[in-house]
């Protein structure tokens, strides 16, 4: 039995976090390779993958209440057990996903490549002396994140966390008492985004349901987003800047230590995204969708709440897909980043001064901006930069993850209850699908749940930014 450590939840909003403990046994971690033979070959990455910004892991939870598992090859009795199906469904679905089950390698110019060595994904079995609705309950208000005890839901194999000669994805398995179960992964980021491994993971599900082939199939085409020779940036990209030498993090409250760093989601229905509406011009109202309003009216909550002098120069970077770009021709199926952030600038003390209309106008021109040429001067950027970091100095950096898919991956036992990124950091924040219904079906429909990590006292006054944005 793991030792039961006490969690405390951070519920959305301005509700109070409820204590939580709860031990988990769990059982060696296994490497599950492809269920039948595959390539030894070596595929470079793209130039977007391997960005210094992507080269590490994020963590990721499915929420399944239980109790309607009805899989299709029902005569398998371990099937009934999630582990099991979920086990046998990542075999084969590293069969056409085979590059996964390999190991990143550096070659000339730190570039990655990844060799399909077909050593395999890390795979943990374990069981939780909880029920879902005493997670439910702990979260006060809908389970989303942060989760309590999460270290133990997704527990830290050794040598697994490396970006080079490592697993490339860990999962871990958890079932509750009350039939109920939590798939907890963690990814290794250069090789997928969010839509990349909910193609994967749904994969995944439909073969742990009985399908005989997954109904998407993965095409690779990483040479498709490889520099120009010679490479040719045409924009000036100010979200790869170089960061000053001597600046702190986070700016505005002092070198805080991570311990004081706390993760809320901010939960917003459609009412309360009418409401922020409100206060836009009429010809924006209806223009602007959820992510832009949302997006500019926390970015300016949140540079308040950090105090940050007037001065300053602030950014706010839009995580923008460019998979529906037709000049760029990338195949249905295509599983890499296909992603590129893109960011607005302005003085802390010009944000503030100005009006939520001039935040959303910004936003908005990120995210117009992204075209087949932006995509490919990004890329250049990148090579002739030595595959630099987002510049981290005062940056609010957004991406949505409600249409990627997470809350539909069904492996037999129904849609999660959540599904969608475990964590943030502070900088980058995410918007997550909450709730029964909507989120990834149209702007207006369901909630919206927002990630955001602050220092205690800026995450106070974080709060109370939010709180009188909607009172007003």
């Amino acid at each position: 039995m793991a030792e039961a450590t006490e969690h405390y939840v951070q519920a959305p909003a301005m509700t109070t976090p409820t204590p939580l403990a709860f031990g988990v046994r769990r059982g060696e971690p296994v490497l599950v390779g492809p269920a039948a033979p595959t390539p030894r070959d070596t595929k470079r990455l793209s130039d977007i993958d391997d960005q210094e910004t992507l080269r590490g892991h994020v963590p990721f939870v499915f929420v399944y209440r239980g109790g309607r598992g009805e899989v299709v090859r029902a005569a398998e009795a371990g099937d009934r057990d999630p582990a099991a199906a979920i086990r046998r469904g990542l075999g084969e679905a590293l069969v056409p996903y085979y590059p996964l089950a390999g190991r990143l390698r550096e070659v000339e110019g730190r570039k990655l490549v990844v060799d399909c060595t077909g050593e395999g994904v890390t795979f943990v079995e374990a069981d939780a002396d909880v029920r879902l609705a005493e997670l439910e309950a702990a979260s006060s208000g809908g389970l989303r994140p942060p989760f309590p005890c999460m270290d133990q839901l997704l527990f830290e194999v050794d040598g697994s966390g490396g970006v080079l000669n490592c697993p490339l994805l860990i999962i871990q398995v958890t079932r509750l008492l009350c039939g109920g179960f939590v798939l907890a992964l963690r990814l290794n980021h250069t090789i997928c985004d969010a839509i990349g491994i909910v193609q994967f993971m749904s994969a995944t599900a439909e073969l742990a349901r009985g399908l005989p082939a997954p109904t998407v199939t993965p095409a690779w085409s990483r040479e498709l987003l490889e520099a120009r020779s010679p490479p040719r940036p045409s924009f000036p990209h100010r979200e790869f800047d170089a960061v000053p030498a001597n600046v702190s993090v986070p700016r505005g409250s002092g070198a805080m230590p991570a311990g004081d760093m706390i993760t809320r989601t901010f939960t917003f229905r459609p009412a309360d995204v009418t409401a922020i509406k409100r206060g836009l011009p009429p010809s924006l109202r209806d223009m602007a969708t959820t992510f832009e309003t949302l997006t500019a009216a926390l970015w300016r909550a949140r540079t308040a709440a950090l105090l940050v002098p007037a001065d300053e120069e602030v950014r706010v970077v839009s995580i923008v897909g460019f998979r529906g770009v037709p000049e760029l021709a990338l195949p249905a199926g295509y599983y890499g980043n296909a992603c590129v952030p893109v960011a607005a600038l302005t003085t802390a003390g010009a944000l503030l001064a100005g009006s939520l209309g001039d935040a959303v106008e910004l936003v908005r021109e990120t995210k117009a901006a992204v075209t087949a040429e932006y995509v490919r001067s990004t890329v250049d950027l990148l090579v002739l930069r030595g595959r630099p970091c987002v510049a981290l100095h005062n940056l609010f950096l957004v991406s949505d993850n409600r249409h990627a898919g997470f809350h539909r991956v069904d492996f037999g036992w129904g849609e999660p209850v959540y599904g969608g990124p475990a964590a943030a950091l502070f900088g980058p924040s995410f918007l997550v699908h909450v709730g029964n219904g909507g989120g990834a079906d149209g702007e207006g429909k369901g909630k919206v749940g927002v990630l955001i990590v602050l220092p205690r006292p800026a995450m106070d006054r974080f709060a109370s930014e939010v709180e009188t944005l909607l009172k007003s």
